[in-house]
């Protein structure tokens, strides 16, 4: 495994400035930078910077990977979108943590000592960032699906008797988005079972769908006051359009909050005990179901296997002469066609009548071959013939 870092930043709400740009190009020099991001992948070096400060000044997404199997992703939302209790609920140390600015909450998930070692030796951080990206807009709709990932990340480092957090609707179909979060931070696929067991059917009201989105962006527009929407136009005509464009998503993150499928009131929080062994009954009667699955695989490949040395032995005298053929030819080539045939020879014999019917056609077939040293050694490393 070479030694690497794989740093990705990117920029939506508003693009980097030239100076901010500037900025950016003296922390390095061979970095990728343009009004939406930054990106670099260090070998030997690492980044100059604190990653933290630029997510608080520039930054509305952080990706990070390296080689000694650990990874993180940050995502800065408006302060509108989440209470902080909202969000401590969450919390696990050094798996799901959050911070805050003036005007934004940056939450921060992080993967560290992972025993994947395959996967850190082959994946150099690059397309992580358009995978989980799309986490930001949900989150900006009020979707704790991804917060609640991040709490299940953690949670074996949990006492047993910890209470989960709230379980969010359509834990059992999560976006792609979070499918992708859940393969980032190694989630043990049984124990996201189990708590989607717990969670109420179906997607979030408010992550949305494309033929949806007009209309509820209409409904949106229609919770919007007189005096608002003049008050939004009157900061764009005096060239506060920032301020504005806060304003408006500030409201339109709320509103979307406000739509989301709450949790069933009813439901009991469940024990990271009870999460454990749900899971561990549930990997039980998977790894069942997967045992199954190959046997009737294995089943099926060898009833095709069956037929196929079925239909050779319906011609049999034809593969002699052409495995006869091959070996006259006295060439390596010919004689590893010659011991595959007679391989699929023997397994065709057992199977229609005795191995002793193959041995005796092999004799036969051997007769006017006696000399050639180099089809006897294969078909003795073969364990078709033995002298």
């Amino acid at each position: 495994m070479s030694e690497y870092q794989y740093y990705e930043f990117a920029a939506i709400d508003r693009p980097l400035s030239q100076a901010e740009m500037a900025e950016l190009r003296a922390v390095s020099s061979r970095a990728q930078i343009s009004p939406s991001g930054f990106v670099n992948h260090y070998e030997w070096g690492d980044l100059k910077a604190d990653p933290a400060d630029w997510m608080r000044r520039h930054f509305d997404a952080f990706v990070y990977t390296a080689c000694w199997c650990s990874c993180r992703l940050a995502l800065r939302v408006p302060l509108e979108v989440f209470r902080r209790a909202e969000l401590e609920a969450f919390v696990v140390r050094h798996v799901l943590d959050f911070d805050k600015t003036s005007a934004h909450w940056i939450i921060h998930w992080s993967l560290y000592e992972s025993e994947d070692y395959d996967r850190f030796g082959m994946d150099d951080g690059n397309g992580w960032m358009q995978r989980l990206l799309p986490l930001r807009d949900e989150l900006l709709r009020g979707d704790l699906r991804p917060l609640y990932l991040g709490w299940l990340a953690g949670a074996g480092e949990l006492p047993e008797d910890e209470a989960e957090p709230e379980v969010p609707a359509g834990l059992s179909t999560l976006s792609p988005a979070q499918q992708a979060l859940a393969e980032f931070l190694e989630i043990d696929p049984d124990m996201l079972t189990a708590a989607a067991a717990g969670s109420v059917p179906g997607r979030p009201a408010a992550a949305g769908d494309a033929e949806g989105d007009d209309a509820r962006f209409d409904a949106w527009l229609q919770t919007w006051p007189r005096e608002a929407m003049l008050d939004v136009l009157k900061r764009l005509a005096q060239g506060r359009g920032q301020e504005a464009e806060r304003h408006v998503r500030g409201h339109h993150a709320a509103w979307l909050k406000a739509q989301r499928l709450p949790a069933d009131p009813g439901a009991r929080r469940r024990s990271v005990a009870e999460l454990r062994e749900l899971a561990e009954s549930l990997s039980s009667v998977r790894q069942e179901r997967e045992a199954r699955q190959r046997a009737e695989e294995e089943a099926a490949r060898r009833r095709e296997r069956e037929e196929d040395l079925r239909r050779l032995m319906a011609e049999a005298d034809q593969r002699w002469e052409a495995i006869d053929a091959q070996a006259r030819r006295g060439t390596a080539l010919g004689y590893e066609y010659a011991v595959r045939a007679l391989t699929d020879l023997a397994e065709a014999y057992t199977l229609t009548s005795t191995p002793k019917e193959f041995e005796r056609a092999l004799r036969r077939f051997l007769v006017p071959h006696a000399k050639r040293g180099a089809l006897l050694r294969r078909l003795t490393a073969a364990g078709l013939w033995s002298g």
